[in-house]
């Protein structure tokens, strides 16, 4: 019945939208040329000469829509052949010494100013690409959904800067390898270009952008005249070789890899790309702290292949990549299964990719289409008996599969509808899922009103249990003018389960949200923009029907017109029954009324020094269960090659009712209290755009201590009855993590680097939790340290340059 009202509001509000486009839309008639100008910054070449300017860009930030100055003026022409489309930009200044030209790697912009050019190749109002060239020439490139950039997406494309008395030049060429496009004689995009002046912190843009209605993305302008292309191959291959040199606990081991990454363009519109013998050796660090909780910690993505070009295959929330060569599905099975006189010599606890691949594209009705498949080897634990010697194995994860399928249409140049299905298939009789959700995304004709919804169905099949869920998403918000509202309903039943290739932590939920804000859009006094926000939850249990919790809040942003940034909260909260931290359905521990408090400032990152300071303040006001958390993050510019970020957090939270065993058929809760410390550090030196060094390093120390005596069992009211229970083992821990990586990074071609890393890793997990800070510290380091030094080598081959090589 729920899924029949989502497709009934959807074909009711689809009746009546249609998007009236922007009447005052700007339009570039680009010219096709014969010979592509020299990529050197200097805008000298006989194609420019015959090629129309462009200016008049106006203000997007702070104010709205006033004219750049003649002294600021920007100046832009573009041109194409078959092969690439070509932008020219001068960007005058009547201070050059004021540029901001920070020297970062690639898609780190920092605060230098920048050019930046988008590139809607089917003009849908949303899916567009976007290519900036910093003033220091560090390139940065990303996939736009909306108004979410995804600078994960890396192409290659060329460009150069150059820098005189009269301002700064940038000179560009985009190969069509690098986009997509429809299948036509006579394109039409759109495109959007903008100007960072960071000195005075202002933000030009060619196409007026009104910040009241709407997003930014459905304000582009028009480029024209591109017409009879005929493009070459799409192909590139990215071959690799690793070296690795582990040393740990006294053994030292030695490993070498090869492999390929491969992008085809099957045509115009869609590319597939592929990793044969992936190699994820140099992915960063995860930041692991210490989980006491029911959930597991939930880890960002590192390894680039599964995060670029990956917009439609994240669309519904039901792809979470860290699934595919994660834990096998049988790793604690393994565990519990040893027997008695069983020792366990090997059980992994990730599973290794064989390969995987993605097609992706969209058609000239603008249907997006994806596909998405990786496949993991088999793994097993390996047990020893200790009496007799012999060996055994358990399979704990088989050959698996795992399949993505996406459509997802654009229309009215403001909305989408999205078809969404995930499977994973395990060889022989292991746990199989299948997930399909389908979602709306649909503005008004006035683009003053947002309606989105999703509706979602799992299905877990295994040895003799075959499992349905269904949830849904529902929001109704207006997105025009300074005052805003929303509402919006989730639900899932208490079968729903998408952990197979998703991520999704509770279900069994009936839950409403509202929200109401005002902001501005020009500056007003001391402010360049501020916004208020009133909010409140109603949290419920779909079975049995329960009120879970409610809540309501305000919230305050703004920002000074010398870009100093301070904002915060004030929330007050009913009584809120946790029906997950008791670790058995239908049981539940309730926590009192609480109000939390939360402040934080960023001062002007211009300055060579600058600060983030971040508090919050949790109370509960029927016991003596308190939070705070505080973060500190200086950082310090030394120059335009060195920059700095320290970071230090601490968080604190003492007489908590926490879980600490099951003994059947009592729960045994206990008072905890939990202290964590956090330091961390980032810094880059950057010889150039294209040469840097980069040091990132994290300690995390966390300790969690039980109050003695406090220990009871959990009643079926929610609260804990206190009887002295003495614990059978310690529940008290102390953790602590230490990671540092240092890395050389050389882009010795387009598309080309090597990598030269250096890892230190350091772990100890005790029940020493009256230690302090430093003493614990001192105990970590008695721990044997994990030393990596890898050199990874990646190197660019374009199909077409090799065939012109070979033909010329």
């Amino acid at each position: 019945m729920i899924s029949k009202n989502y497709l009934l509001i959807l074909l009711i509000f689809s009746s009546f939208l249609t998007f009236s486009q922007n009447k005052d839309r700007r339009n570039y008639t680009i010219q096709k040329i014969t010979k592509p100008p020299k990529i050197d910054g200097l805008l000298n070449d006989e194609t420019w000469k015959a090629v129309p300017i462009t200016s008049n860009f106006v203000m997007v930030e702070p104010g709205d829509g006033d004219a750049a100055p003649p002294d600021h003026r920007t100046e832009i022409q573009l041109a194409y052949d078959n092969e690439a489309v070509y932008i020219a930009a001068a960007l005058f200044e009547k201070d050059p010494g004021k540029v901001m030209k920070q020297f970062t790697q690639r898609d780190n912009i920092n605060q230098a100013e920048f050019f930046l050019i988008d590139l809607n190749t089917y003009d849908d109002g949303e899916n567009q690409t976007r290519f900036i060239v910093t003033a220091a020439g560090t390139q940065a490139d990303a996939r736009m959904t909306g108004e979410n950039e995804d600078y994960a997406y890396n192409v290659v494309w060329e460009s150069q800067i150059t820098q005189d008395t009269n301002g700064w030049y940038v000179e560009i060429r985009i190969p069509y390898a690098a986009l997509r496009f429809p299948k036509k004689e006579v394109q039409e995009w759109g495109m959007q270009m903008a100007r960072e002046i960071t000195h005075l912190n202002e933000t030009y843009v060619w196409n007026y952008i009104d910040k009241s209605t709407g997003e930014f993305t459905q304000y582009n302008g028009l480029l024209s005249g591109l017409s009879n292309i005929d493009p070459p191959v799409r192909l590139s291959l990215y071959p690799y070789t690793s070296a690795y040199v582990d040393h740990f606990d006294g053994k030292t081991d030695f490993n070498f890899s090869a492999g390929m990454d491969l992008k085809y363009g099957i045509n115009e519109s869609f590319t597939l790309d592929m990793t044969l013998v992936p190699d994820f050796g140099q992915t960063a660090y995860d930041a692991v702290e210490l989980n006491l909780g029911p959930f597991e910690q939930i880890f960002g993505e590192n390894r680039a292949f599964f995060t670029e070009g990956t917009e439609l295959f994240t669309k519904g929330n039901l792809f979470y990549s860290r699934r595919i060569g994660n834990t096998p599905i049988g790793f604690n099975d393994a565990l519990r299964e040893k027997l008695e006189n069983e020792e366990i010599i090997e059980n992994p606890d990730k599973t290794d990719l064989l390969n995987a691949l993605k097609i992706s594209g969209r058609t000239d009705r603008g249907l997006g289409v994806g596909f998405f498949n990786a496949i993991t080897n088999k793994t097993e634990a390996v047990y020893r008996d200790s009496l007799t010697g012999e060996t055994r194995t358990r399979i704990t994860e088989p050959f698996a599969n795992y399949n993505i399928l996406v459509l997802d249409q654009r229309f009215n140049k403001n909305s989408s509808i999205s078809l969404i299905n995930t499977n994973v298939t395990r060889n022989g009789n292991f746990r199989d899922a299948n997930t399909t959700g389908f979602l709306f995304d649909v503005y008004n004709k006035a683009n003053s009103f947002n309606f989105q919804g999703q509706a979602t169905v799992s299905n877990i099949i295994q040895p003799g249990q075959d499992l349905t869920g269904f949830a849904s998403e529902l929001e109704v918000s207006r997105t025009k003018g300074h005052i805003r509202y929303g509402v919006s309903h989730e639900f899932a039943n208490e079968t729903y389960n998408i952990n197979d290739l998703g991520i999704s932590q509770i279900n069994n939920y009936n839950n409403f949200y509202w929200e109401s804000s005002y902001q501005i859009f020009e500056p007003q006094g001391n402010f360049n923009n501020y916004r208020i926000s009133l909010y409140g939850k109603h949290l419920r249990r779909y079975r049995p029907d329960d009120a879970v919790f409610t809540g309501s809040g305000g919230s305050f942003f703004a920002m000074t017109r010398e870009r100093f940034a301070f904002g915060g909260s004030l929330e007050i909260n009913g009584k809120f029954r946790d029906y997950f931290e008791p670790r058995i359905d239908g049981r539940f521990v309730e926590y009192g009324k609480s109000g939390g408090v939360n402040a934080w400032v960023s001062s002007d990152y211009r300055k060579k020094f600058a600060y983030d300071v971040r508090f919050y303040l949790e109370d509960y006001f029927q016991s003596e269960r308190q939070i705070l958390d505080l973060k500190i993050s200086p950082r310090f510019r030394f120059n335009d090659r060195f920059n700095m970020v320290y970071s230090f957090g601490y968080f604190s939270q003492i007489n908590r009712q926490s879980f600490v065993a099951i003994e059947v058929p009592e729960i045994i809760f206990g008072n905890r209290d939990q202290n964590s410390i956090e330091n961390s550090i980032k810094a880059n030196y950057n010889f150039n755009s294209k040469q840097g060094l980069n040091l990132s390093f994290r300690n995390f120390w966390s300790t969690a201590t039980f109050v003695e005596d406090q220990f009871g069992y959990l009643q079926r009211n929610g609260l804990v009855a206190a009887n002295g229970y003495d614990p059978a083992s310690d529940p008290n821990t102390n953790f602590n993590i230490w990671n540092l990586d240092f890395s050389y990074r050389w882009q010795f071609a387009p598309g080309s680097e090597a990598v030269l890393l250096y890892r230190n890793s350091i772990f100890n997990q005790d029940q020493l939790s009256e230690l302090d800070y430093f003493n614990s510290l001192d105990n970590l380091f008695q721990r044997p340290a994990r030393h990596n030094i890898s050199l990874r080598v990646v190197y660019y081959i374009d199909y077409n340059q090799i065939r012109n090589l070979l033909n010329g």
